[in-house]
């Protein structure tokens, strides 16, 4: 299985010396059943004694030298970066959901754009660049079965699916599970991430309202939302984010080959309009609408009901929008629960456990990906929820549990794609309430994630950033054409800067790719620019 690491796009960033890993034995995952079957009887004297069954072995080991609790992107980025410093690391993932760790963002992406029709089964997909993968990081052989795992010569990854930790003993080094089975351990990443928020008016709505509604974040949630698309012929999205966005234009594209209706509503004046500026919020809403979709702007929820076989939404406006089922994409609430019984600080501006620059949360207790709220060093105490920061804040996690101490300094980056034709990349502080400086120039075919993707042979474009650096960068040789006006109904692609004390904080490269390591030096020498419009120019955006 070395060449599925080293070929990897998900993990291309982790630098990982093979020569021994060549050595791994990584045994068949396997799932032992219980089976006793003790025969009883009233008269055992009279009855021969029946051959008891040798016990069936523990499912999972009662210690793990690293224990990672969640098995998502975070805990699956820390557990490679273990075994790259410490090859014969024995590493135990629990989880609660039933399936081995997998990247989440196709889910709402890619999946949807897919031709295969037994792709809610195969949950194999094309990217953008054409080339098909699965949504899971490795299969099944890659990883060390649970039992097996203390005893395997050179270690392991071992996933246990299906368990929750529900109580940590940080004194004692050791988690309960929910069935009461106790592990112990000596070094401990919290990677437990976040459930989908509702809103309290959906909660109070009773049954026939929850059990249409989707609060959409894993595999389960996909298959069942692809099935209600098919089934239905309503739906609406409550949420103007990056995934109610993104549902909306994938369902919208959907809807062109069948009689579904496609709404989404949400209380900002356009789509994303906490994060993008205004002009750009409304250029995309209007890109929404092209795919079919109706958008319900301005729209704030004030009762939801089911009648006459609808369910009914009622807007404090006044406004009532009758629809099949409702996809409540509202934001994400960080998994703290373990922060009681562990005694560990949840914070209160951005949620999330409290960990230093380091990640750490106790001397041998670690938290990356949605639930960390961390301090970085060039902006402040953040919580950041993006498919790359759980990449490089779980690597970062797993080389400090190998005594790396290493603080968080490596900028993660996000991106959100409005299908295959519109796309952006964003690192730092983006938030439309700072002051915001765009720089805009006429886009060409290549500048889509599609063609982007097609041109670096990667599928997951964060993959192909994170790695780059840009020591010195130079703006483009090509003569420089005139400023290009502020265009009214089209921007095509460009580069939007968000400033804070006159400081450029944040950055969205807007279908411009490949250029990710010059806005995340621009970010880290924390200068000020008297002209963004020069600082614009180190991004090319004016070639052809």
């Amino acid at each position: 299985q070395t060449s599925a690491w080293e070929n990897d796009p998900m993990f291309s960033m982790i630098k990982i010396d093979f020569s021994e890993e060549k050595k791994f034995c990584f045994p068949l995952y396997s799932r032992m059943e219980h089976a006793w079957g003790l025969p009883l009887t009233a008269e055992p004297a009279t009855v021969a004694p029946a051959e008891v069954p040798a016990p069936t072995p523990v499912e999972f080991p009662s210690h793990a030298p690293y224990l990672l609790i969640g098995g998502g992107t975070a805990s699956f980025a820390a557990a490679r970066s273990i075994r790259a410093r410490d090859p014969g690391a024995r590493v135990l993932i629990i989880t609660d959901e039933p399936d081995l760790p997998y990247m989440r963002p196709p889910l709402s992406k890619e999946l949807w754009f897919s031709d295969d029709p037994s792709v809610v089964d195969t949950l194999r997909f094309k990217q953008w660049n054409g080339k098909e993968r699965s949504i899971y990081f490795q299969p099944p052989s890659f990883y060390v079965s649970p039992q097996d795992l203390e005893k395997v010569e050179n270690g392991g990854v071992a996933v246990l699916t299906g368990k929750k930790v529900v109580h940590m003993d940080v004194r004692g080094n050791k988690v309960t599970l929910s069935d009461n089975t106790e592990i112990s351990y000596d070094k401990c990443l919290i990677a437990t991430g976040g459930v989908p928020r509702n809103l309290q008016v959906i909660e109070r709505a009773g049954e026939e309202v929850t059990k249409r509604t989707t609060l959409f974040r894993k595999v389960e949630d996909f298959k069942a939302l692809d099935k209600v698309s098919r089934d239905t012929k309503s739906i609406t999205i409550i949420g103007g984010g990056f995934l109610g966005s993104e549902l909306a234009c994938a369902l919208g594209r959907r809807s062109a080959d069948s009689d579904l209706e496609v709404i989404q509503m949400f209380p900002e004046k356009g789509n994303m309009g906490k994060v993008l500026p205004e002009y750009l919020s409304n250029w995309t809403t209007a890109k929404v609408k092209s795919e079919g979709v109706t958008v319900i702007t301005e729209a704030l929820v004030k009762a939801v009901s089911y009648k006459d076989g609808k369910v009914e939404i009622k807007l404090k406006d006044g406004r009532v929008v009758k629809t099949d089922h409702v996809v409540a994409a509202v934001g994400l609430e960080p998994s703290v629960e373990l922060a009681k019984s562990a005694g560990l600080e949840v914070d209160s501006d951005f949620g999330g456990f409290r960990v230093n620059a380091e990640l750490q949360a106790r001397s041998n207790i670690w938290v990356a990906g949605d639930a960390a709220c961390f301090y970085d060093i060039r902006l402040g105490r953040r919580r950041v929820e993006h498919h790359d920061h759980a990449v490089v804040s779980g690597r970062l996690a797993g080389e400090n549990m190998t005594g790396a101490n290493k603080p968080y300094w490596h900028q993660s980056m996000f991106w959100s794609d409005l299908g295959p034709d519109v796309g952006y990349e964003a690192i730092g502080i983006v938030d439309s309430s700072l002051p915001t400086v765009g720089v805009f120039a006429k886009a060409t075919a290549k500048d889509t994630p599609k063609a982007a993707t097609e041109k670096s042979g990667t599928g997951i474009r964060s993959e192909s950033e994170t790695e780059g650096t840009a020591s010195s960068p130079v703006a483009s040789s090509t003569p420089e054409p005139p400023p290009v006006p502020e265009q009214k109904d089209n921007y095509g692609k460009g580069v939007i800067f968000y400033l804070r004390d006159k400081v450029v904080v944040g950055i969205i490269l807007w279908n411009v790719f490949n250029r990710m390591p010059v806005a995340r030096k621009i970010i880290k020498d924390g200068e000020e620019h008297a002209d963004l419009n020069e600082v614009a120019k180190l991004f090319n955006i004016h070639e052809d």
